[in-house]
């Protein structure tokens, strides 16, 4: 929702100058300061409902089916500072460590998700072709890929490789995107065309909440091959592994890492019924490729009952935090900062299988 148009602004009377001018002019310059801090206070306090601090979702939905079923969720971000990391500071050493940060390394908060449509943070010029361990002359170039997921986890992901030195970045992501609806974006199309051109050495993919409706095929006119997942599960989930395998078989090629990040699970029972058939069918895709790393995303914002959970612990400072965004599904910052570090320390892990000395 856009703000509200503030009021506009009255011009001063242009009155001719009197006796006892300089008295008025105090007056009202008085005045007008007064209004001043008046006008700043409204602006201020508008501007805290707009926006929120509590990562406000603004959903965002593709008609094309003409339902709701294939929305996305670009999260707004909190206002609230997210907490730095400081690797300087003993009871850090162990995060700064996985993540592969050096002692005097401090990285700052995130920068707020971004929302919109077709995002893509372009590196710097390409570079000869990579050959030995990654280095900060020699750096291994990752790849963020996914639907609006990515592009809220991507930023902070981002910051905390670039505290390695040994990586360079590159975001692509698509809001409303995903597997289950390639007439209306074809992430198999779109990767085939960008992997030559980025040649990443690790690519970072997800695919979240827009793949749990059923799957149309590859063309412009819309047509499902498969309807509901929960009304269609074996057929679904057959046809979903299907395609995910084949979007991670083209990640594997030219020995790529791949880490694969999984979905949450979400507040409404009827809703997580259809992501837990997604996020089975997205395992088992990649169980069946030993290269593949999962994220499992599900399990770290779920409660110690397994249910959905609004509050995690955020490993920079160890307190519990707020993590969803007002949909119950998407994650506000705090939860997307906690998710790149659960990342970030997995792009470690393959940064050192490259001979990274992190």
């Amino acid at each position: 929702m856009a703000p509200p148009t503030p009021p506009p602004r009255h011009r001063a009377d242009r009155r001719p100058a009197e006796s006892g001018a300089p008295k008025y002019w105090v007056r009202r310059l008085g005045v007008l300061v007064v209004l001043g801090v008046i006008g700043y206070a409204a602006v201020t306090a508008i501007g805290g409902l707009v926006g929120g601090d509590d990562g406000t979702a603004e959903r965002l939905v593709d008609t094309s089916s003409g339902t709701a079923s294939a929305d996305e969720t670009a999260v707004s971000g909190s206002d609230d500072a997210s907490t730095a990391i400081d690797c300087s500071v003993e009871a850090e050493a162990e995060l700064c460590a996985d993540l592969g940060l050096g002692d005097d390394v401090t990285v700052e908060e995130g920068d707020a998700a971004p929302a919109g449509d077709v995002e893509t943070t372009d590196a710097e010029p390409e570079p000869e072709e990579r050959t030995g361990p990654p280095t900060p002359d020699n750096p291994a170039k990752v790849y963020i890929v996914g639907d609006s997921d990515a592009g809220t986890f991507g930023p902070y992901l981002e910051t905390l490789l670039d505290g390695t030195l040994v990586t360079d970045t590159e975001l692509n992501y698509k809001v409303s995107s995903g597997l289950a609806r390639p007439d209306f974006f074809n992430w198999p199309e779109e990767l085939e065309a960008k992997l030559p051109e980025v040649d990443p050495d690790i690519v970072v993919v997800t695919f979240g909440g827009n793949d749990s409706q059923g799957l149309s095929l590859p063309q412009d006119e819309l047509e499902f091959m498969v309807g509901d997942p929960v009304d269609n599960e074996a057929e679904w989930t057959a046809e979903y592994e299907r395609r995910a395998g084949e979007v991670m078989d083209l990640l594997l090629e030219d020995e790529r890492k791949v880490i694969w990040v999984g979905i949450p699970n979400d507040d409404n029972a009827d809703v997580t019924a259809k992501l837990a058939i997604q996020d089975r069918a997205a395992k088992a895709a990649a169980e069946a490729r030993p290269d593949v790393v999962f994220v499992d995303t599900w399990d770290r914002f779920s409660g110690r009952d397994g249910g959905w959970a609004e509050f995690v612990v955020d490993p920079r400072d160890n307190e519990g935090k707020d993590v969803r965004a007002d949909d119950g599904f998407h994650l506000n910052q705090n939860g997307a900062e906690i998710l790149a570090i659960d990342i970030a320390i997995k792009v470690q892990d393959a940064l050192r299988e490259l001979g990274a000395n992190l």
